[in-house]
């Protein structure tokens, strides 16, 4: 075990009363919390719908949905899921504040959309745009079996109305937390996902959260490189059969 990946990882990323860890973080260097697509074509997102179902009847009521109706998700659920996943909760001063935990606040988790079946938007990839709660085009089509197929023949992706794909911009947290930062970034992924599955249950729809897949065959249809940037969990979204 102690030759494996995994456990070499987890043993360098402890912390120790013994081994100070960090060191000085130069704010002048701080990143920036928000991927831009200047020049894209931007969706506005509209008002979305206020669901009346309880927190514990939408934890009673999630679980992993693999087949899907052929009815559409509107756009209006899409705001929603998109805003309750990883939207702005709050305005205050200089600081803004989203809707899941991000160590430092420093929101290393870049959202993108792939849409096979929505009203209100053309077949294809887009990347949410928190800042200004819309969707901004990374390119148009239908890549739902191309990501099936990079998902290791999972059927979903491409029968699903949307899948939601997260990707990791790892210099953001590594700017303060070090090899340490990936911990956080998977955890956070782990926190977007079960707010969209939650949220979505709210409204009549269903998920499967993804981590199954080529990661640089999915990297590749959306435009990353895989290195500064990376595809580290997803999600299909619909109506359950």
């Amino acid at each position: 075990m102690p030759d494996k990946i995994g456990y070499m990882f987890q043993q360098e990323t402890k912390h120790w009363r013994d081994r100070p860890g960090g060191g000085m973080v130069d704010w002048r260097k701080k990143p920036s919390p928000y991927k831009e697509y200047a020049g894209s074509e931007e969706i506005a997102l509209p008002a979305f719908p206020i669901p009346a179902a309880t927190v514990e009847w939408c934890i009673r009521t999630r679980r992993s949905i693999r087949e899907y109706s052929p009815e559409p998700v509107s756009l209006a659920q899409i705001s929603f899921m998109l805003w309750a996943s990883t939207g702005l909760r709050e305005r205050t001063g200089s600081y803004e504040f989203r809707t899941a935990p991000s160590a430092g606040a420093l929101y290393p988790i870049e959202t993108y959309l792939l849409v096979n079946n929505c009203s209100g938007l053309k077949n294809g990839i887009y990347h949410y745009s928190v800042r200004r709660h819309s969707l901004e085009t990374v390119k148009q089509g239908d890549f739902g079996e191309m990501l099936a197929h990079a998902s290791l023949g999972q059927s979903m992706c491409a029968e699903a109305p949307c899948v939601f794909m997260w990707s990791a911009v790892f210099g953001r947290s590594e700017w303060k937390y070090k090899d340490r930062a990936y911990r956080y970034v998977y955890l956070e992924a782990g926190h977007i996902a079960q707010n969209l599955a939650l949220a979505a249950v709210s409204l009549g729809l269903g998920t499967c959260q993804i981590a199954a897949f080529f990661d640089d065959e999915v990297n590749k249809l959306i435009g990353l490189d895989g290195a500064e940037e990376s595809v580290i969990y997803m999600s299909s979204v619909g109506r359950p059969a």
